[in-house]
This record gives C-alpha cells, sequence and structure tokens, in this order.
C-alpha cells in the first residue's frame, strides 16, 4: 500500500528528530564530545572528594557513598532481613486467602440451610437486587421497537398465510 504524502513527511520528521536525539542537540560531534569530557574518572573523583573531606575534619564513615561495598556481614543481614521481609509478607497473603476461603464456606453453608419455597423466594429476591433496571426513556424505545417489530411479523406472517391459502384453494 503506498503511503500517503503527510505519512512520509511525518516519518521524515521523526527520523531527524531521533537523530538530534542521539547526538544530544548537537550540531557536530566535536562539539557533544567537548561537553562530556571529564579531566580525571568517577573513581579517581570519588576517592579525591573522600581525602578532601578527611582533609576537612568530617569522619571517613561519614563521607561513604551510597554505592560503596559493605562488609560481608552488613551484606548477609541485609539479605536475611529482606528474606524474612518476604516470608511475612507471603504469610499475610496466605492468611487473607484462607480468612477469604473460610468466609466463603460460611456463605455457601448458609445458603445451603435455607430450603424450599422461601429460599427460593430469598435467592430471587437477591438476583432481582443485582438487576441493572432501565430509566424511562430507554424502556419506552425498547417497547416501542418490540411493539413494531412484532407487528411486521405479524403482517408478514398473515400475508404469507393468505397466499398459500389463495394457491391451496386453486388447487384443489
Amino acid at each position: 500500500m503506498a503511503k500517503t504524502r503527510a505519512q512520509r513527511k511525518a516519518e521524515r520528521r521523526a527520523r531527524e528528530a531521533e537523530e538530534q536525539k542521539r547526538s544530544g542537540g548537537y550540531e557536530t560531534p566535536v562539539e557533544a564530545q567537548r561537553e562530556t569530557q571529564t579531566g580525571v574518572s568517577g573513581d579517581v573523583a570519588e576517592v579525591e572528594a573522600v581525602e578532601m573531606g578527611i582533609a576537612a575534619g568530617a569522619p571517613e564513615s561519614q563521607l561513604e557513598t551510597p554505592d560503596a561495598p559493605q562488609p560481608r556481614s552488613a551484606r548477609r543481614a541485609e539479605a536475611r532481613a529482606q528474606k524474612d521481609a518476604e516470608k511475612r509478607k507471603r504469610a499475610d497473603q496466605k492468611r487473607r486467602e484462607s480468612e477469604q476461603l473460610s468466609k466463603k464456606q460460611k456463605q455457601a453453608k448458609a445458603e445451603r440451610q435455607r430450603a424450599g419455597f422461601i429460599g427460593f423466594l430469598i435467592s430471587c429476591w437477591q438476583e432481582l437486587k443485582k438487576v441493572q433496571w432501565p430509566d424511562r426513556e430507554t424502556l419506552i424505545q425498547a417497547t416501542a421497537v418490540t411493539i413494531l417489530f412484532v407487528a411486521v411479523a405479524a403482517a408478514y406472517l398473515g400475508a404469507l398465510d393468505a397466499a398459500f391459502s389463495w394457491l391451496i384453494k386453486q388447487i384443489l
């Protein structure tokens, strides 16, 4: 299927926007490279910052970065705490599911105890509560459509009956 002029134009604009996004909005790659160059690596800069902080009198424990490696015992304690949290979460979910199951079983038992005519009437009333009743305008419209359909069907069947009656009289 051939593309329209507008589709081709939109695709070209999308390609140009993607190219500009990749290049960071710079005209030449040299300009983009100049903006991203750093004098030192991130590790070196981090070490220098920690050393400057220590020289300023701050304790080394306050200068640790969030991504600094933790001692093995701290990692184990964190993993254990996370595992315990997951166990509690699963236990809570299991408890909620069992409560829901017991509630449903109680409802089913109560419904089974109702028997006979009164149980039938109660279940009918419950089902009628669930019904979404139409408003007046919808009710009038549906009634008119039903009456019109019945009239058309009656006229069609009456015409067929008259035609076949006439045909049978002619044959006999």
